[in-house]
């Protein structure tokens, strides 16, 4: 009994949780932190299937360059916005791409002034 009790406690206190911090609402938007009030964060809205676009050219690079960090990674959908369907086509556009030398796989980075070069 005694052991229901304090499972019970430490899985509404966040022992047993694996995400930890203010929870998020995918169905209202509302993420809830403690004292504070709450924020309402808007929803990111697939592009793609707004404008009903259904392929992505892996030769239109100035799309395809807003979807690549300045260091050449490919942005997570969280970040995009995108849906699962088209951030998979931009991925195998932006792969093709940088097969294609369109894309850079990494940026150029100098390595001037770093202490690797020292003996």
């Amino acid at each position: 009994m005694a052991s229901d009790q304090q499972h019970q406690q430490q899985h509404h206190s966040g022992g047993f949780s694996g995400g930890g911090g203010g929870g998020s609402d995918d169905r209202g938007g509302f993420r809830r932190s403690r004292g504070k009030k709450k924020t309402f964060h808007r929803r990111k809205v697939c592009r793609f299937c707004a404008e009903r676009i259904s392929q992505v050219d892996y030769k239109d690079v100035q799309t395809l360059r807003q979807f690549i960090t300045e260091r050449g990674k490919i942005n997570p959908r969280r970040i995009n916005g995108n849906c699962a369907k088209h951030q998979r086509l931009i991925t195998k556009s932006i792969i093709r791409a940088r097969y294609m030398a369109l894309l850079p796989y990494t940026a150029m980075v100098s390595t001037s002034g770093t202490h690797h070069d020292r003996p």
